[in-house]
């Protein structure tokens, strides 16, 4: 099965999606699993994961509706109060839907330390007793930080977003090397290879300004651990669906089939613990 373990699904809102700018205005329109189905027929993937866009409980219960009218959507990242007391009884609430297979917060609008507070950390570790995973979304600044937080969560199943947005448009790699290699060592870490068009230059990037940083990544994940996202809409702002499939599927030839499988969905099914 070829998967896309990264994608957004949203009925549009000017007010709540006000990350949205003018030079995002592609954007600014809903997304729909109607509207990403034929695209994947397109591309010949079988099915996603879709991950929240927005910090809310209407968000998750939304995604939730979609999976459970569109059979190709195989798994919800969804958005909870992780530091919530009454986080236990959240979490019964939602104990019904199967698909529902772990959480994110954009920890890329917080302040490095925000993760490393006691009461996100008593968070994670009761999703992690739920058997949850967590997507992690960060900054290149904010890996010192993680670093710290997978210490303290060693036996959580995480996985970074979108490589941790490298600087991939300033060509800016040694300190993001270096800090992704650390992260890597913790053998519950996944990463996607996802959301790089966005992170270089919208309108003139070429495949070799990302091979670089694929080339980080699988030395230090491995082919075992790394994972294909598409981060669509969000990609459409650098180019198509298939534009920024193919970066990846290009990159990858050079290992065996076998791999190639794994990062193109067999890794995802295994992360997210989708039955195939």
């Amino acid at each position: 099965m070829k998967l896309d373990a990264h994608q957004h699904f949203w009925k549009f809102d000017p007010v709540r999606d006000a990350w949205i700018s003018d030079a995002m205005s592609v954007l600014r329109r809903d997304f729909l699993p109607t509207d990403l189905e034929p695209v994947f027929q397109e591309n010949g993937i079988d099915g996603c994961v879709a991950v929240q866009a927005d910090q809310s409980d209407t968000e998750t219960e939304f995604l939730l509706d979609l999976a459970r009218k569109y059979p190709f959507i195989k798994a919800v990242v969804g958005w909870i109060d992780i530091r919530s007391k009454a986080l236990p009884e959240r979490l019964d609430r939602l104990a019904g839907h199967t698909r529902l297979k772990g959480f994110r917060h954009i920890l890329q609008g917080e302040k490095p330390e925000f993760m490393l507070q006691p009461d996100f950390i008593r968070g994670i570790h009761t999703l992690g007793k739920r058997g949850f995973t967590y997507d992690i979304l960060v900054f290149p600044r904010h890996l010192n930080a993680v670093a710290s937080f997978l210490k303290i969560n060693d036996n959580q199943p995480f996985i970074i977003d979108h490589l941790a947005k490298p600087y991939i448009k300033q060509g800016k790699i040694k300190q993001w090397s270096k800090d992704l290699r650390a992260i890597a060592r913790h053998e519950q870490v996944y990463c996607k290879l996802s959301g790089m068009v966005t992170e270089a230059d919208w309108t003139a990037w070429k495949p070799s300004d990302m091979t670089p940083y694929l080339e980080v990544a699988l030395e230090a994940f491995g082919p075992r651990r790394l994972v294909y996202g598409s981060d669509w809409p969000v990609c459409l702002l650098a180019g198509s669906y298939k534009k920024q499939m193919d970066l990846v599927t290009l990159f990858i030839q050079q290992l065996s089939p076998s791999e190639q499988a794994q990062i193109m969905g067999q890794n995802a099914l295994h992360f997210y613990r989708i039955e195939s």
